[in-house]
């Protein structure tokens, strides 16, 4: 008799369990409205694939942090520019597999913020600005809060502007160049006064320019499907190897050079605007 209460019992607990597993799977399900062949459906789930490149992205950034606040600044640097990388994968997967979601999109945006946003910024104070003082911290500020609107506005204009170019400069490539410039900064030990401003001059520079309304082409145009000429796989791999001579220096030199591009072309299109009649 107690052996039949006990097993009554049991499946008393077993069938609670499987109610509250049930009621939290049920709660902490995602639901989001989406448009297939033309009808407004209610779609439950995530789509797992992007997603884990963009966990990834975000794993890569908090580590960068880690590594900041440990001071090891190389392997930060080398973290966000790996974030970076998956950052780029995790829409082209979901482009390739047809798995875009607003859920995808929004976490997305959420790494970027620490990745590119957080990340960067904490790693160049921990580095060197905090040897400047308030206005080093203030700087630091300044670049995480341009990210934030940067990303902002990059969601709201979603769709309503040309494709091929950005809108201001890019955070990975904002954060691309500060990490580059920790990195090699930090190889060659170069902590005199003057490097300390010219980081704090490039923090502040890179979020000033990711706010304003320079336009940086996005190279969303080229066609990675279709064929190439053999030329372009060759100087794809001369390029990684010369990359891989100096890493530091040849990825602050690439994105430098890609920081430095929008300004130039904003002033090249200025010069060649003809001159207002007069009266």
């Amino acid at each position: 008799m107690s052996q039949d209460s006990s097993n009554t019992d049991q499946r008393r607990d077993d069938l609670a369990e499987e109610d509250i597993a049930s009621a939290f799977l049920r709660d902490t399900e995602v639901v989001e409205e989406a448009v297939e062949d033309g009808k407004k459906v209610r779609r439950r789930g995530i789509y797992l694939l992007p997603n884990l490149f963009t966990t990834s992205a975000l794993f890569s950034g908090f580590f960068a942090v880690v590594a900041g606040i440990n001071g090891d600044f190389t392997a930060a640097a080398v973290a966000i520019f790996i974030a970076m990388l998956l950052d780029g994968l995790d829409g082209r997967v979901a482009r390739m597999t047809n798995t875009q979601s607003a859920f995808g999109a929004e976490y997305d945006s959420l790494s970027d913020m620490l990745s590119f946003g957080v990340a960067p910024a904490l790693v160049a104070f921990t580095w060197i600005l905090q040897d400047i003082g308030k206005t080093g911290w203030v700087v630091a500020f300044l670049y995480v809060a341009c990210a934030a609107l940067r990303l902002a506005r990059f969601n709201v204009q979603i769709g309503s502007v040309d494709k091929k170019w950005f809108i201001g400069l890019p955070s990975p490539s904002a954060a691309a160049l500060v990490a580059a410039s920790v990195w090699t900064f930090h190889d060659f030990d170069a902590d005199a006064l003057g490097f300390k401003l010219l980081m704090l001059l490039v923090v502040g520079a890179a979020g000033v320019l990711m706010v304003s309304n320079i336009r940086y082409y996005s190279f969303k145009e080229f066609d990675f499907k279709g064929p190439v000429p053999f030329v372009v796989l060759l100087a794809i791999v001369l390029a990684f190897v010369v990359i891989s001579v100096q890493p530091s220096v040849m990825l602050l030199l690439l994105f430098g050079a890609y920081v430095i591009s929008g300004p130039v072309l904003a002033l090249m299109r200025k010069l060649k605007r003809p001159a207002k009649p007069v009266g």
